[in-house]
């Protein structure tokens, strides 16, 4: 099994109900296709550094995986076809580093 980390960008105007779905169903593709979803992180309403498709804002979701290929070609052609989806991107990595949360938010002090 390989390691990936996956990154989607979901359109910004889409209610938390269709967006829960939406990520529920691309969890459920890869673990039929025989991935592990090891971590998620959910990044939240982000500005865009451009527009795309007239969006300034879209959702981030970021998935930390093992899976083979067939895993990330399966997730990535439901992610071209999805409307909702304005991009995704994976990456292979070495390893996971599961302890870093990259977009939390930090206490003020």
């Amino acid at each position: 099994m390989n390691c990936y980390e996956h990154t989607l960008i979901i359109k910004g105007d889409i209610s938390e109900t269709d967006i829960k779905k939406l990520f529920e169903k691309y969890s459920n593709i890869i673990s039929q296709n025989s991935g592990k979803i090891l971590k998620t992180e959910e990044w939240g309403l982000r500005p865009l550094s451009y527009n795309i498709d007239n969006y300034k804002k879209g959702f981030y979701f970021h998935i930390k995986l093992e899976g083979s290929g067939k895993t990330i070609e399966e997730l990535e052609k439901n992610e071209s076809i999805d409307k909702a989806a304005l991009r995704f991107l994976t990456v292979r990595v070495k390893k996971h580093d599961l302890e870093t949360n990259f977009f939390e938010k930090k206490e003020q002090s």
